[in-house]
């Protein structure tokens, strides 16, 4: 295997592995709340965790999916925070789960090529790459502020990294 090749397989597997944490993370964030919780809002400045869900599945199949796979962008942002209540947890957790694997078929999918080059998506100049890392670090954004929202509500631990020692230090 070349050096590219190999390059390209590393980058889709750490990508698949975070897209897999933030899922883990979200879920276990959305089954310590209520159906009522999914959908308040702290104030009138802030998104409910429903709103936030429906934000990260609109902004992964743009950037993950469309984008990539070069295919229609029909994505409708403004609607992802005016759908209040119209999701139970169940649904939600089941469209963010299935956003997440296709946007990883998608990064799967596409050549070293399609990484390099650069498209327009949502006014920014980016490559494959730039998508990919956008839509990671965007979930992973989102991810924190339901995190937040959660342990506000319950005053409880999330218990995300349970068994593994924080402390550990790096090894050569």
């Amino acid at each position: 295997m070349d050096r590219t090749t190999a390059f390209r397989d590393e980058f889709v597997q750490n990508t698949h592995y975070r897209l897999d944490q933030n899922l883990r993370m979200v879920t276990i964030s959305l089954n310590k709340v209520s159906e009522e919780q999914v959908w308040q809002k702290p104030n009138a400045s802030l998104n409910s965790i429903g709103n936030l869900i429906l934000h990260i599945c609109g902004n992964m199949t743009q950037y993950g999916i469309a984008s990539l796979l070069e295919i229609e962008d029909s994505r409708d942002r403004d609607n992802e925070f005016f759908s209040e209540g119209r999701y139970a947890k169940v649904a939600l957790l089941q469209m963010l789960s299935d956003t997440v694997d296709r946007v990883k078929e998608s990064v799967a999918s596409i050549s070293i090529s399609r990484m390099l080059k650069h498209q327009e998506v949502q006014g920014y100049d980016l490559s494959g790459i730039g998508n990919i890392i956008h839509l990671v670090e965007h979930f992973s954004y989102h991810t924190g502020q339901i995190a937040f929202w959660v342990k506000l509500l319950n005053d409880e631990q999330l218990g995300f990294y349970d068994g593994i020692d924080l402390n550990a230090k790096n090894k050569p």
